[in-house]
């Protein structure tokens, strides 16, 4: 099947052509023809599928079939919202190209920029609008943006906005949108919160899941380095080194862990930078444009600000650090394998992070293969200890121990704050006890978009 056999117009057959793109996904071939229908749509399916041209290509084409004369400054007509500044670029750019031979206006806002240029764009009208939700509100009680005319809105991974602590911000805009409107609503995970927010907001939406939900692509070759956490910096040196990798995506939990470890990357000989939620915009696009161009071999992120990046053929990923949440973990090595490339993922893992490695392999329901590295082998004698177990990797990470120094005997507190780790009679990476979770931290992470 082809995109013009989708019923998308010779404008943007056109445009999908110059891309390179001939044959749809199976979301794009399951999702725009219930988008022309002019039907609610509540999709799911696995990062790097294509999900952004999804709605995109029957978006543009939605709003020139229903276009209306007008006087005065252009209404706007469509709204898609995006958890954060990566994400949102891409989005735009792609309705930027998909939409060339349009005559329709788009421009993209998000915070950690100026706000008077996109004020001046907003002013003048424009017919499609891609927004963070905190940016998009600024605007809105600035009175640069008009929602009372939206005909479409997107909600574009619904369940990172409300991770992100988005709600209440995603509540004020629909407040502010018409009843009478088609939305459609994207999300990697179908949560509670998430059925909970399409119940009231989509009106007898068609359901597409192309892919068992949480579910890694096949195309990505998975491994575990199991390795003490003082030398993870030292293993993540040599397996680039020693493999020649020109390009590789690392994620840590934390902002100030990932700020450290490119700077540690960086004295070893390896061109590093950071990307994440306390970078300024401008040295977030410089970071990614670079690592995109290679002239940045590593590129250390935070789950946050990983959301959006798009890199064609990108050949690696490591965890440095497990994430705290399991299902960020798909999302993590979603960004290699895609379009049917394929890819690797390599998470070195110390004793600390088993309790967050079964998680994982409970969600994705198989077993990822174990690999240890010659020299790297990790301490048997080493006890496990407490994870920051908050959201978003925005947290303070708590200081390690020196590798040569032993921990002093645990008191009460102590002993119960560790009762989800390894049996002392047993090494730990043979042995796990059973463990009660703690709730999570819910941070807001608005300052990240």
């Amino acid at each position: 099947m082809s995109f013009k056999a989708l019923g998308l117009s010779a404008e943007l057959h056109r445009a999908v052509s110059e891309k390179g793109y001939s044959t749809p996904t199976p979301i794009q071939k399951q999702a725009i023809p219930v988008v022309l229908e002019g039907r609610d749509l509540m999709g799911g399916a696995q990062t790097g599928t294509g999900k952004t041209a999804g709605f995109t290509l029957p978006l543009l084409q939605r709003l020139m079939e229903t276009d209306k004369p007008r006087k005065g400054r252009r209404p706007l007509r469509a709204l898609v919202l995006t958890p954060t500044r990566e994400l949102a670029a891409q989005v735009a750019e792609s309705v930027r190209d998909y939409g060339r031979y349009l005559p329709l206006r788009s421009t993209v806002v998000f915070g950690g920029v100026s706000i008077n240029p996109q004020k001046m764009k907003l002013i003048k009208g424009v017919d499609i609008l891609v927004a963070t939700p905190g940016r998009l509100l600024d605007h809105v009680s600035q009175r640069s943006v008009d929602l009372s005319s939206i005909d479409i809105l997107v909600l574009d991974e619904a369940d990172r906005m409300l991770d992100m602590g988005f709600i209440h911000d995603i509540k004020k805009v629909l407040a502010l949108v018409p009843k009478n409107k088609q939305t459609l609503l994207f999300s990697a995970t179908f949560s509670n919160d998430i059925k909970k927010l399409a119940n009231g907001l989509l009106k007898s939406p068609a359901l597409i899941e192309v892919a068992r939900q949480n579910a890694a692509t096949d195309t990505v070759t998975q491994v575990v380095h199991p390795v003490d956490k003082s030398r993870k910096r030292e293993l993540l040196s040599f397996l680039i080194g020693s493999n020649n990798w020109q390009q590789v995506l690392v994620f840590n939990r934390t902002k100030h862990g990932a700020n450290r470890l490119a700077e540690q990357l960086n004295k070893d000989g390896i061109t590093a930078a950071a990307i994440h939620g306390n970078k300024s915009q401008g040295a977030r696009t410089r970071a990614l444009a670079d690592f995109k161009a290679g002239s940045v071999r590593v590129l250390v992120a935070t789950d946050i600000a990983a959301r959006g990046i798009d890199i064609d053929q990108l050949p690696h990923v490591v965890n440095f650090e497990l994430p705290n949440v399991a299902e960020d973990y798909v999302h993590r090595i979603g960004r290699t394998g895609r379009a049917g490339n394929e890819g690797e993922a390599m998470s070195l893992v110390c004793v600390d992070e088993l309790k967050l490695l079964k998680d994982i392999e409970k969600l994705i329901k198989r077993d990822i293969p174990k690999d240890v590295i010659d020299g790297f082998e990790p301490d048997p004698s080493i006890k496990a200890e407490p994870i920051n177990r908050g959201r978003g990797g925005g947290g303070q990470q708590r200081k390690s121990r020196p590798a040569n120094k032993r921990p002093s005997r645990p008191g009460k507190n102590a002993r119960q704050r560790n009762n989800g780790h390894g049996n002392s009679d047993a090494t730990p990476w043979q042995k796990q006890r059973s463990s009660k979770k703690r709730p999570g931290n819910q941070q807001q992470n608005r300052n990240a978009a």
